[in-house]
């Protein structure tokens, strides 16, 4: 929940604490004979029944962007860590995210290794380094994803490494087409998943990723919308493959997740705001970030009312509000930008906008896919990676994997 850290010297904390109680300006809610429809709630300009004006961009290349994803690959096979694994603990500083020793970087490894992994099996690169790389990682997950539990009562980061391992055994499941034996063990891991899941699921439905009531054996956190919004999206993917999620879990993180949409399609960031709707953090400019994996989501799942209309919206809000998210990028503190939004949600919110895309018809792709690309491109590092928030040593890895993913959808 938010905010997601322990350790905020006085200065910051004291200064988080006076900024929320800043006055929100009060906002005339336009009488209407029929109630409220999406169209006319102030926080949303758009009528969900056009499509956007997108703005004229000079579009990157096909080569621009297959060079980018060379690059991006070059530096996942570097950084990789002699166990096959992606990520540490090492590289602390002054402040750090809360995250109890050993469960907590168990589940940070296990989640990045597993975007690292589903991004170089999506990008499908030839090179025998990477394919040796890949080797390695899909090695060690199969070692030790079955010991991830969480950390502590109040810290269920594992939430993460269960929905994006179920991911990447998803895409291993495909590579390894042909191979009984392996498959069967991406099946068991994934069913598996699906069993931690439920035994983690918030009393309230859905999932968090801090239990800050009781710390009980199930846990008692608020179901939080783009953590329910991830799994979701997970738990879908391996129901392509055929492998049934346990429906009553689905049926009860999908009316959580519902219970945190706005009428614009904008979501709560938990369900313990839900009294708070006009906090800067829910307000579209907040929600950016988690917007696109939650509408996603949902039209995974059959909601109907997730347009292709709704989808080129959030799209284009995407890219011409996008400095609400870069703002936030790589600032040490969580939720210390405006709209309260945290580094770590840039990458993260850019890969579900290209899950989002995925959503249209391929005739009408195109457009969307330019502005995704400029922005990855324009924000790649000179050692080939991407990252958006010091997150220990995960932040590389875990940005590159997503970065890679969002930008092999932007290809003709």
């Amino acid at each position: 929940m938010l905010p997601p850290r322990r350790v905020w010297n006085a200065l910051a904390l004291l200064g988080v604490l006076a900024a929320a109680v800043v006055p929100l300006r009060c906002v005339a809610q336009e009488a209407v004979s029929e109630g409220p429809s999406r169209a006319n709630v102030l926080d949303n300009p758009f009528d969900f029944d056009e499509v956007p004006k997108l703005p004229e961009i000079e579009a990157a290349s096909e080569q621009d962007i297959r060079e980018s994803i060379q690059r991006g690959i070059d530096f996942l096979v570097e950084d990789q860590n002699p166990n096959g694994s992606w990520g540490s603990a090492t590289k602390t500083k002054g402040l750090n995210i809360f995250a109890p020793i050993p469960g907590a970087h168990h589940a940070f490894r296990a989640a990045t290794t597993s975007l690292c992994i589903s991004a170089l099996i999506e990008t499908g690169s030839q090179d025998p380094q990477a394919i040796e790389s890949l080797d390695r990682a899909e090695a060690w997950l199969f070692e030790h994803l079955n010991r991830l539990r969480r950390a502590t009562g109040d810290a269920i980061y594992n939430v993460w490494g269960h929905a994006y391992s179920i991911q990447a055994l998803v895409r291993m499941h495909a590579r390894h087409d042909g191979n009984a034996e392996l498959q069967k063990q991406c099946v068991d891991l994934i069913e598996l998943q699906f069993e931690m899941l439920t035994r983690y699921e918030s009393v309230d439905g859905g999932w968090g990723y801090y239990d800050f009531r009781y710390q009980a054996n199930q846990p008692t956190s608020s179901s939080i919308s783009f953590v329910n919004g991830t799994v979701l999206i997970a738990m879908a993917e391996a129901k392509a493959i055929g492998l049934e999620p346990p429906q009553r879990i689905v049926d009860r993180a999908i009316a959580a997740l519902e219970r945190q949409q706005k009428l614009d399609f904008s979501y709560l960031y938990g369900e313990y705001l839900k009294n708070q709707p006009m906090r800067g953090i829910n307000r579209p400019g907040g929600s950016l970030g988690r917007t696109q994996c939650c509408n996603c989501a949902l039209r995974m799942w059959g909601d109907e009312s997730i347009t292709d209309n709704v989808v080129k919206n959030w799209l284009y809000r995407l890219y011409v509000r996008n400095g609400w998210l870069d703002i936030g990028r790589k600032r040490p503190i969580p939720h210390e930008s405006w709209m309260q939004v945290a580094g770590y949600f840039y990458y993260y919110g850019h890969y579900y906008a290209a899950l989002s895309l995925d959503q249209l018809p391929n005739s009408e792709q195109a457009p969307y896919q330019g502005l995704l690309a400029k922005l990855m491109l324009d924000r790649q590092e000179k050692n080939g990676s991407w990252w958006d928030y010091p997150l220990y040593d995960y932040h590389r890895p875990y940005g590159t994997g997503f970065a890679l993913m969002t930008l092999q959808r932007c290809l003709p």
